[in-house]
């Protein structure tokens, strides 16, 4: 297997949704992610808007180095994350890093107010949203979704018309040695 089938097969089993197309499952689905992604994008604003408040409040307060470096960080994992769950471009990564941030918050929580259920509620609502999407992809009505199929549409006809320029290539080849 040569290196780009590799990172085709790499490509579409990450952009594949990992469920069975069952439309109304995947219309919730879809409602979940986009609802997810674009309430999430006003964390992200409201970190820009005194990104120094929030690195003395809560990333230095949780023993971070460089509290203003991963207050940027969070911010704009949140404002370039969330909108691409909620269209549904490259989801898993999108996910994965809106649930690291959402577990930073939870430690933020449990550190100031213990396993207090007011204070954890919202960030463990938002990282078990977000640890869905990272595992199970965006869905069929994605951007990821069409992208999978597209690659698996065109990506084995590229490798067949590599095999067979090979193919003449090694017959020209042999020709012209006799």
């Amino acid at each position: 297997m040569t290196l780009t089938q590799r990172l085709s097969t790499l490509a579409v089993a990450t952009l594949r949704p990992s469920l069975a197309p069952n439309y109304w499952s995947q219309s919730a689905w879809t409602i979940l992610r986009v609802v997810a992604g674009l309430v999430m994008i006003h964390n992200g604003l409201d970190k820009l808007a005194n990104i120094e408040s929030f690195a003395e409040a809560y990333v230095k307060v949780i023993g971070l180095p460089f509290p203003i470096f991963f207050s940027y960080c969070a911010a704009f994992t949140e404002l370039i994350g969330a909108p691409l769950l909620a269209i549904g471009l490259f989801t898993r990564p999108a996910a994965a890093g809106l649930f690291f941030t959402m577990s930073v918050a939870m430690f933020h929580h449990i550190k100031i107010a213990g396993f207090s259920i007011p204070y954890l509620e919202l960030s463990m609502l938002y990282a078990s949203c977000f640890l869905f999407f990272a595992v199970n992809g965006a869905g069929l009505f994605s951007i990821d979704s069409l992208l999978s199929g597209w690659l698996n549409a065109t990506l084995p006809q590229a490798a067949q018309q590599r095999e067979v320029l090979e193919a003449s290539y090694q017959t020209a080849e042999t020709a012209s040695k006799q």
